[in-house]
């Protein structure tokens, strides 16, 4: 068995992690919302018609901030249509995914659930098919006390408090020719720099997320970054990053590599935000927003076939990925790579929460359920807040058909100073060896074992269902203490949370 060494040492620190990096999404796409979270006829729903057995599941994973309603969604959304009483409201065609709308939830549903889960909403605005005007308009709506034209619509609506939503993305995946309203980059540059404007005009206090490239692969990645960053740099907070990953080829080992894909992508959309930097010689610093991240791919042909070809449903089943534990292991890959990143990396939405692409599934007449991807989000969420710490680790490689020579050992970790713990996350991907973990602790004097939780599985392929959990977490007995040190199997193709915590003499 092969040996890794790690040293974990409290004086050399990454960043503090932002909670807002265990966030989430929900879009008015599929059964996110109708059947969702939403479902007045369920026997679970509450006075609200919420799903309590849904909002039990979301409330386990802690989840900070929720992005709404979406997506590609967005971009063609009029929000007037989600507000006031529901007997006033009309159906629209949603021509993002070719479904009907009910918009019988909407911003007021949507934010009355939002509390339920002790949550806060990231609110997106239109720049498709509207612009400025609207955004402003909605701002107003959810954020001005009352006096004006849209302040007191709300108050009208039953809602005199403001929603006062601090985080405002400035539309979605503009880049995209499926998106409605497809801008070239000097066309989003002013449009979002003149939202921007406008929206801090009316209130300064919220945060601005400008749309990033939908993905790495996009042909003008990273010229998009570069273009629209010159326009809005002086407005914005924060820059988006989308990606989805998937097995198409059946090649587990190089999907597993695809975090190592993620990394550079952050990378490489830092040194763009700081080129923009340095030419505008700003002492701003934009910061990152990774509002979309998952696995996504199981799925496909189900909704190309419902879109194309049965069309104008209302919540259809779309995107409804059944995920596996190899699925599992990515998203622990995945978030790794996000807390590794800390320093820039602020705001984070596993996308999505319920149903579509999602940890959380439903059935229309029984109950709600945890996929695969579940827990490792929420050891996560629960475990990784803190400051994240540098640990140099000399892990062995393997090869792989698509990434080359990749590191069989991802981890970080991440020191709770507040509560006295210490948690390294880690995911052994090499598919054949398990390896012996030995951790230098000597800088947590007094710290013990609190526990040790693997998820493991001798089936890559193994999901999830209604019936029972085949992937879930077991409590390990494997960890060795000895004066400073500590050490564990890791493994193979495994996800390891390894807890510590100040021993109380």
């Amino acid at each position: 068995m092969k040996e890794v060494k790690m040293t974990i040492d409290r004086g050399f620190v990454t960043a503090p992690v932002d909670e807002r990096i265990f966030g989430s999404f929900i879009e008015h796409l599929g059964r996110a919302v109708y059947g969702g979270i939403y479902q007045p006829d369920h026997v679970c729903a509450d006075e609200d018609g919420f799903r309590t057995d849904v909002m039990e599941l979301v409330r386990e994973l802690q989840v900070p901030v929720i992005r709404y309603p979406g997506g590609n969604f967005v971009s063609n959304f009029f929000w007037e249509d989600s507000v006031g009483p529901l007997e006033n409201r009309k159906p629209r065609l949603d021509l993002a995914w070719r479904c009907l709308e009910p918009n019988t939830f909407g911003l007021g549903e949507f934010a009355r659930w939002t509390e339920k889960v002790d949550a806060r909403m990231m609110m997106a605005v239109n720049l498709g098919t509207r612009g400025i005007a609207d955004a402003c308009n909605l701002l107003e709506y959810c954020n001005h006390p009352s006096g004006t034209k849209y302040s007191d619509l709300r108050r009208k609506h039953g809602v005199e408090k403001p929603y006062d939503i601090k985080l405002w993305c400035l539309g979605n995946e503009m880049d995209g020719e499926w998106q409605l309203g497809k801008k070239t980059m000097d066309e989003y540059g002013r449009i979002s720099q003149e939202t921007a404007k406008a929206m801090k005009l009316i209130d300064p206090s919220i945060e601005l997320v400008s749309c990033g490239s939908s993905h790495k692969d996009m042909p003008t990645f990273p010229q998009w970054e570069a273009t629209t960053l010159e326009y809005n740099y002086d407005y914005v907070d924060y820059i988006s990053l989308h990606q989805y990953y998937g097995n198409l080829n059946d090649d587990s080992a190089d999907f597993l590599a695809q975090s190592d894909d993620m990394e550079e992508f952050i990378r490489t959309v830092i040194s763009v935000c700081d080129f923009v930097k340095a030419k505008k010689r700003s002492r701003k610093q934009i910061c990152l927003s990774f509002d979309e991240w998952n696995v996504w791919y199981h799925s496909k042909k189900e909704e190309e076939d419902i879109i194309q070809n049965h069309p104008w449903q209302t919540a259809p089943a779309l995107l409804e990925d059944h995920y596996n534990f190899e699925d599992a292991l990515l998203v622990g890959l995945m978030m790794i790579t996000l807390l590794k990143h800390a320093d820039r990396v602020k705001i984070a939405c596993l996308a999505q929460l319920v149903n579509v692409i999602a940890p959380i599934m439903t059935d229309a007449s029984g109950g709600a359920w945890r996929q695969t991807i579940y827990y490792p989000f929420l050891h996560a969420s629960r475990y990784g807040r803190g400051m994240v710490l540098q640990t140099p680790m000399d892990s062995p490689s393997h090869e792989t058909s698509g990434h080359g020579l990749v590191k069989d050992l991802v981890s970080v970790a991440v020191y709770n100073p507040e509560k006295e713990e210490l948690t390294v996350f880690a995911v052994n991907r090499n598919l054949e060896e398990d390896h012996l973990l030995k951790m230098d602790l000597r800088s947590f004097e007094g710290y013990r074992l609190i526990e040790k939780l693997e998820l493991v599985s001798d089936d890559l392929k193994a999901e999830n269902t209604p019936f029972g959990e085949n992937v879930r977490p077991l409590v390990s007995r494997n960890v060795k203490e000895d004066n400073g040190y500590a050490q564990t199997v890791l493994k193979k193709a495994s996800w390891n949370v390894i807890r510590f915590g100040r021993q109380n003499l």
